[in-house]
């Protein structure tokens, strides 16, 4: 009997393996390996984060820096930080997305959001419904959200089915209706124009899903 179920234990933790891979980390803190972007101008990399942006002067146009590969189940979490002085101050984070064609430097796709008045912890669609598809009440963002400070985000994609949290919190459940929508694509940071701000990334861990 002990021998039966010592097997059992075994056969059950090797298909939970197989059914779920170890998170690995999609930056390793020091150089840009696995991500394409301007990284002569619009991003460096400053103090184990990837940082959008500046405080000098105006961001003059959206700005991404993508993995060079795509996803499409997964489980992606990372730390944020979005500080400004003046104009439009906003990030976020793509997801399921792909490079446009005209102009280079946007992105299509789903963005989990970042910025005032009401972007933190969205649903954006960039560059294609241009709208935002879900959104938490300001009040639990009131709660959650620590300004100018290190945020945690997480976003998980199973199917059509999408949630956020920020600091552990839920902040979106979404299901996609439109069966025209792509569910996969490359991972995407974005510093948005129009702002003097910088946004900044670090400890970037995607567990992919079955």
């Amino acid at each position: 009997m002990r021998t039966l179920l010592c097997w059992t234990t075994f056969l059950l933790a090797a298909a939970l393996g197989q059914a779920q891979s170890p998170a690995h980390r999609l930056f390793d803190g020091r150089t840009f390996t696995g991500w394409s972007g301007d990284t002569n101008r619009t991003w460096r990399i400053e103090g184990g984060a990837l940082v959008g942006g500046t405080l000098r002067n105006t961001v003059p146009r959206n700005e991404f820096l993508c993995t060079d590969r795509a996803y499409t189940n997964f489980v992606l979490r990372l730390r944020f930080k979005l500080v400004g002085t003046a104009g439009f101050i906003n990030g976020g984070v793509q997801f399921r997305s792909q490079r446009a064609a005209q102009p280079p430097n946007e992105m299509v796709g789903y963005q989990a959001d970042l910025g005032d008045p009401a972007y933190w912890g969205s649903l954006y669609d960039e560059s294609r419904r241009n709208r935002t598809l879900a959104q938490p009440a300001p009040a639990l963002v009131d709660q959650v959200l620590r300004r100018n400070a290190w945020n945690d985000y997480e976003i998980r994609c199973e199917g059509r089915h999408i949630i956020l949290k920020v600091n552990g919190r839920q902040t979106v459940d979404y299901t996609e209706s439109d069966p025209a929508i792509p569910q996969f694509g490359l991972i995407g940071l974005q510093i948005h124009g129009g702002g003097v701000a910088e946004a900044a990334y670090k400890e970037i861990t995607l567990e992919e899903l079955p």
